[in-house]
C-alpha cells in the first residue's frame, strides 16, 4: 500500500470518530477532522488537497461557530449559568464511567437538573429550564454534525479526484 491510500484510510477514519465525538462529546469532533485532513493535504500535496482542506475548514469552522452561537445565546438568554452546564459535564463523565455509555446522556441531564434546583429552588422550573438548555445544546451539535459529514463528504469527494482524476 501506498502512503497515499493508508495516509487517506486513516483520516477517514479520524473523520468518523470525529462525527462520532460531536454526537458523544468525548473528544474535540470538529477540531480532530480538521487536524485530520490537514494532514492529508500536508502528505498528499498539491493544489486540490488544499482546496478540500480549505473547504473543509470553512465546514468545521461554520459548524463549531454555529453550535458555539446559537447555544450560547439560548442559554444565555434563558439565563442558565456556564456552572450548570459544567456540573452538566462533569456528571456526564462520571456517569460514563459508572454505566457505560448510556450513562453520558444520564449524568448530563441529572448533572445539569441538580444545578438548576439548586438555583432555582423548584422542581418544576428547574426542569423545564434544564429540558431547554439540553434541547438548545442538541440544536447546536445537530448543527455542528449535519456540518461536520459535509466536510466528511468533501474529504470523500477530495480523496476520489485524489485517486481517480
Amino acid at each position: 500500500m501506498t502512503t497515499d491510500i493508508i495516509t487517506s484510510v486513516l483520516v477517514g477514519l479520524a473523520i468518523l470518530v470525529g462525527c462520532l465525538g460531536i454526537i458523544v462529546p468525548v473528544l474535540p469532533g470538529s477540531i480532530l477532522i480538521a487536524i485530520a485532513v490537514l494532514i492529508w493535504a500536508i502528505i498528499i500535496g498539491g493544489p486540490t488537497a488544499w482546496i478540500i482542506f480549505a473547504i473543509v475548514a470553512v465546514f468545521v469552522a461554520a459548524g463549531m461557530s454555529a453550535s458555539l452561537v446559537l447555544t450560547g445565546r439560548k442559554l444565555k438568554s434563558m439565563q442558565v449559568p456556564n456552572s450548570s452546564v459544567l456540573l452538566g459535564g462533569v456528571l456526564a463523565v462520571i456517569g460514563f464511567f459508572v454505566i457505560p455509555v448510556l450513562g453520558l446522556p444520564i449524568g448530563f441531564v441529572a448533572g445539569l437538573y441538580l444545578a438548576e434546583y439548586s438555583r432555582l429552588k423548584d422542581g418544576k422550573t428547574a426542569w423545564n429550564s434544564s429540558w431547554e438548555s439540553i434541547k438548545a445544546i442538541g440544536l447546536g451539535a445537530g448543527i455542528e454534525f449535519i456540518l461536520a459529514m459535509l466536510a466528511g463528504i468533501t474529504f470523500g469527494i477530495g480523496v476520489l479526484i485524489h485517486f481517480f482524476a
